[in-house]
């Protein structure tokens, strides 16, 4: 990287993800920028979804790259990457932290984050990353609407100083997004199979036609998960397509 990333910190803010679109509208900013605030007041989940944060609790930050070596068609390898560096930071306070399909942050049954990535294709290949973050830090009462979130600190019993974890989450994202520069991802994949969720045994999962058994056999290199019943036959999901049913 030629110019030093910036990390604007906004008070408040509808959504850092939107934030930085409209700051890189306007002035041409340094890969691995960062948007954080302690106040985010309309984040955004997965398509459909909210990100609901209480003030000064949590993380709530989004990052931008430019990844052009990335093919389009293999895309997914960025929302590994930037999973991958959020687990492996977060294992200096708690364990186990995994992934679950495509990328939101576990711990054990429960949602300690989730990665919200939007990529902008040029051609075939990927002009720019926006990656959203949120990660529940010091939180430990959420809205009844949510199902199983937990926090660092409903974990651990203790706060964690948000800039100290924010700088380790950080490094952790630039030093694993420079092995992706340099087409060093075998440690990225890796990683992210072994912190997969439920990626042992048969789980219980619902698609259209209702709940079955499964285990996770594959992930594609566009994201689609593959899951293997019992009798051997296996189905090909994208996004959506199917849930995990706990």
């Amino acid at each position: 990287m030629d110019l030093l990333p910036e990390i604007i910190q906004p008070e408040s803010t509808s959504s850092t993800s939107l934030h930085l679109k409209e700051l890189l509208k306007q002035q041409n900013l340094p890969e691995c920028s960062v948007v954080i605030t302690n106040r985010q007041t309309a984040g955004r989940g997965q398509p459909g979804n909210t990100w609901e944060t209480e003030p000064g609790k949590n993380l709530t930050f989004s990052i931008v790259f430019f990844p052009e070596m990335v093919p389009a068609t293999s895309q997914f390898i960025i929302s590994k990457t930037v999973a991958v560096a959020i687990v492996t930071s977060l294992e200096k306070y708690i364990r186990p932290v995994e992934i679950k399909w495509p990328n939101d942050i576990y711990y054990k049954n429960k949602k300690l984050g989730g990665i919200l990535i939007e990529n902008s294709l040029q051609g075939s290949s990927i002009s720019q990353t926006i990656a959203g973050i949120g990660i529940n830090v010091n939180q430990t009462s959420f809205p009844e609407n949510l199902p199983n979130p937990v926090s660092v600190k409903m974990i651990t019993g203790y706060n964690v100083d948000l800039q100290t974890i924010f700088h380790q989450v950080y490094q952790s994202l630039t030093s694993t997004y420079q092995k992706l520069t340099e087409n060093d991802t075998s440690e990225i994949e890796r990683n992210y199979l072994s912190h997969l969720y439920r990626r042992a045994g048969f789980h219980k999962y619902r698609d259209s036609k209702g709940e079955f058994l499964a285990r996770i056999s594959d992930i594609a290199p566009a994201g689609h998960i593959f899951l293997t019943r019992p009798d051997g036959t296996t189905s090909k999901y994208a996004f959506k397509e199917v849930e995990f049913v706990f």
